[in-house]
């Protein structure tokens, strides 16, 4: 009899099957921590920048830049005014879920915006509650149709702070949204700049699994459940029991299909 060498045909199948099948059971587990570890590194990404914002508002008495972009580019959002806390942080501009632009081929929610026309070297994907500025006393509206008696003027002594929207994952630089705006009709949708009414939809992305991460006004963060966008105070007169809250009365078929099996709040 002769003393056996190697595997036979039959057993070296059934070893690629069990292989196959243990991979099969391990490769979405895998993907879901690489996912959680992104939102993590997002989450980190947001500690550097409330360290910046909280700087910022530190040197000018609790207050940001005016957001009116008549005043001058870096007086318009966060991008410039913010530039030298940053520094050559670059990777603090991206949520890791989103770091090719949507103009290299990046489909929404997973893709960053920029460059911008006034400062071609900047891209991201984080974005700005633009009603946490701080306009001129005497200026009425911004962009004519945007009340700067809704802005929140300064970060000192606010109640419950930690329920106004600083800065979160975005598909653009900034948005004000409204108790009005409605919800993306699909995954991905987003509003176009300058149309009021829909920006909150620059919010509602889906990277990661139901949810955003933000920052608040107190610099806290946390991630935020997509439905519960609408229950934060975007501004001074935000209505957080609107119609798309279970306090307004919103039904699971009013919501968008990709949105329905998400958490109701």
């Amino acid at each position: 009899m002769h003393k056996r060498n190697g595997f036979t045909l039959i057993e070296l199948l059934v070893v690629i099957a069990i292989i196959a099948l243990l991979m099969s059971i391990l490769m979405p587990a895998l993907q879901k921590v690489k996912t959680s570890a992104k939102a993590v590194i997002c989450q980190n990404n947001l500690h550097q920048w409330a360290i910046a914002f909280g700087s910022y508002a530190d040197e000018h008495n609790g207050t940001f830049w005016s957001g009116d972009i008549n005043a001058g580019l870096d007086q318009y959002t966060w991008c410039i005014p913010l530039r030298e806390y940053y520094s050559n942080e670059t990777d603090m501009l991206f949520c890791p879920m989103a770091t090719k632009l949507r103009g290299e081929g990046a489909v929404d929610p997973y893709a960053a915006w920029g460059p911008l026309m006034w400062a071609s070297e900047l891209n991201g994907s984080y974005g700005m509650n633009n009603w946490c500025t701080n306009p001129p006393p005497d200026m009425e509206f911004i962009h004519s149709s945007e009340p700067t008696k809704n802005n929140w003027r300064n970060v000192y002594n606010l109640k419950n702070a930690n329920k106004i929207p600083l800065f979160l994952d975005c598909a653009y630089i900034e948005c004000k949204p409204y108790d009005t705006d409605g919800p993306p009709e699909y995954e991905g949708d987003i509003s176009e700049y300058m149309v009021s009414g829909k920006q909150i939809k620059r919010f509602c992305m889906n990277r990661h699994d139901g949810y955003v991460n933000g920052l608040f006004l107190d610099f806290s963060i946390r991630k935020v459940g997509l439905k519960e966008l609408w229950t934060l105070k975007w501004h001074k007169y935000f209505d957080t029991s609107n119609y798309w809250t279970t306090a307004g009365g919103v039904q699971p078929e009013d919501w968008p299909e990709w949105m329905r099996g998400f958490k109701d709040y």
